[in-house]
């Protein structure tokens, strides 16, 4: 099979991290795993853990459509976590997975390669769009209130929305004048 990243190498059986079987590519280093290899060998290892390498890893990370070297249909990326832009790629045609050189040692300094499966899921990645969007509206609100002033109201909102009388309390803040009784 040729790279589905850099088209030169040529994927030649290997095993990643000497655990399970996989294609590298003689030219990148970049690997193709089967995520049944992968599931298999973690279900015949349940509490095997992974030890993550010092150091920062550095991971390369294509931002550009791949094809899969089984099929020649295009490969879907998915996040890996909130916190990083990282993105690996799965064909669905085949449930392969598309490591580029690095990633492996990254998604193990994460703490991912034990839930390497479950970062394709629907709730997995819909996790990582809500801590996204929260993270967003948290840099829009320390921006337009200024940090200080955004811990201290949102801290008075956590005590107003836990107290039995928020709906008064709500109320009497909201009225321009909660003192006059002619209206």
């Amino acid at each position: 099979m040729k790279c589905t990243s850099c088209k030169q190498g040529s994927l030649q059986p290997a095993y990643l991290d000497q655990l399970f079987p996989c294609h590298t590519c003689d030219h990148c280093g970049g690997n193709w795993v089967m995520l049944a290899d992968y599931l298999a060998w973690k279900e015949t290892h349940p509490d095997f853990t992974f030890n993550a390498e010092a150091g920062e890893s550095v991971a390369e990370d294509h931002k550009q459509a791949m094809l899969c070297p089984v099929s020649g249909g295009l490969m879907v990326k998915y996040r890996i976590s909130a916190h990083s832009d990282h993105r690996l790629d799965l064909s669905p045609a085949v449930h392969g997975i598309w490591l580029d050189k690095g990633e492996w040692a990254l998604l193990k300094q994460a703490g991912l390669a034990g839930n390497l499966n479950r970062i394709f899921t629907d709730p997995w990645q819909r996790r990582i769009r809500e801590e996204s969007a929260r993270e967003t509206f948290v840099h829009l609100y320390e921006r337009e209130f200024g940090v200080e002033d955004y811990a201290k109201v949102k801290a008075f909102r956590e005590w107003l929305w836990q107290h039995p009388h928020k709906l008064k309390l709500l109320a009497y803040l909201n009225d321009e004048d909660p003192y006059s009784a002619l209206r």
